[in-house]
């Protein structure tokens, strides 16, 4: 149906589950046969420090190990594409012509660092190190015992406080605290360093089954932009980016999606820094600076969504304005591709209420140009594709209800 309106398709192949996070309207859990693994084996999941486990993804500290039944997640991750692939082929390249790689919980390359399920997590707390399975302890072990210092691997930083901290709650985060340890870093440079191998591995993966297929890659990095102004970004930390006032965290992810010519898909495109609390030092429209500027360190093409549903004008402006971003001091002049793709979040019922399907309209066509049209044509123009589509407007707020 898609390929005879000569739509294209976008298909994501979710490793995670799907209900407990935001804008999450349904509830999609693991595949029966991997929970069941989990129950028998809860090391599978990641685990916090007071042993709370989760099963929105398995961990990564399992990845290469055959706990799923004789296979590892890795390769049943593997085969789960080949056989997409294999399903799919005919229409690979021509209709589906984007395959975006889960890597994480909400299919973002991540940590579930700020799970809301049962209230668990709140905006804007810091989250916590989710580094506790047998797996993942292990691991850091062994990179403590390999420097000489295997009192460092006993576990994650003891200070590093609570879920829904603020960064100077905790000896950890605070503005000179143990994260600018020769500690914290062996500490964070191992925990992101796993995350990063993670990745790596699913990607090489990944390439190696739709090779010559004609589709193109991407994968999700999230938009944490809550405490980006504090000098610890404790909230990125804990997620397994490792960035800070005194280290780029984005340009290894970057690097890495750059050795698989993957496309970097962004979120928070939406935001305003004046639109969040100000106590949170968030700063999404910096944060989105920093991750296309890595990128374009990179050669690495950018893709973006919005982090909430939005259906408001302002919002449209600031996707429009995030998808051209050009930096004056950019030393070698260099005009760059503008964001390469945009998902927009949502398709309901509120899309085709009130002005939001006449807003939407004008938002699709700037987004075309690149640019904000002018205002009275723009009107005239859009008024006119709202008339014509109204039948149909029609029809799929019925068909949502």
């Amino acid at each position: 149906m898609v390929k005879k309106h000569g739509l294209k398709v976008q298909a994501v192949m979710s490793f995670h589950q799907c209900g407990g996070n935001v804008g999450d309207s349904c509830f999609i859990p693991l595949p029966r046969w991997a929970v069941e693994e989990i129950d028998r084996d809860p090391d599978l999941a990641y685990t916090d420090k007071n042993g709370r486990r989760n099963y929105e993804y398995l961990s990564l500290g399992c990845d290469t190990m055959p706990v799923l039944k004789g296979r590892s997640p890795v390769q049943v991750y593997a085969d789960y594409m080949r056989s997409f692939r294999d399903t799919f082929r005919n229409y690979l390249g021509d209709c589906i012509v984007e395959i975006q790689v889960g890597m994480g919980p909400a299919g973002e390359l991540r940590y579930p660092s700020y799970p809301e399920s049962n209230g668990t997590w709140r905006f804007p707390g810091i989250g916590e190190f989710q580094c506790y399975d047998k797996y993942m302890l292990s691991s850091l072990k062994a990179a403590a015992t390999a420097i000489g210092k295997p009192e460092w691997g006993l576990g994650g930083p003891r200070d590093a406080g609570c879920y829904n901290n603020w960064p100077e709650d905790s000896d950890f985060f605070r503005r000179d605290g143990g994260w600018s340890s020769p500690y914290g870093e062996f500490f964070l440079h191992w925990y992101s360093g796993l995350l990063l191998a993670h990745g790596e591995r699913i990607l090489t993966s990944a390439e190696g089954v739709f090779r010559h297929t004609g589709v193109k890659l991407s994968g999700k990095v999230a938009g944490i932009h809550w405490h980006y102004g504090s000098r610890s970004h404790p909230a990125e930390l804990t997620a397994g980016y490792y960035n800070t006032r005194l280290r780029d965290g984005y340009h290894p992810i970057a690097a890495m999606f750059g050795r698989h010519g993957v496309v970097l898909n962004f979120t928070c495109i939406e935001m305003k820094d004046y639109e969040q609390p100000a106590e949170a030092r968030c700063s999404p429209e910096n944060l989105i600076k920093q991750v296309v500027l890595a990128a374009r360190k990179a050669g690495v093409s950018v893709a973006g969504e919005n982090a909430l549903p939005r259906y408001d004008e302002g919002a449209h402006k600031q996707v429009v304005r995030n998808s051209r971003l050009t930096f004056q001091d950019d030393p070698h002049g260099v005009v760059y591709e503008p964001m390469c793709a945009f998902t927009f979040l949502r398709m309901n019922q509120t899309l085709f209420q009130g002005d939001n399907w006449r807003l939407f309209v004008s938002f699709v066509r700037q987004m075309a140009a690149g640019k904000t049209h002018n205002e009275w044509e723009e009107e005239h123009r859009a008024s006119e594709l709202v008339h014509a589509t109204n039948p149909l407007v029609q029809e799929a707020a019925a068909a949502l209800a």
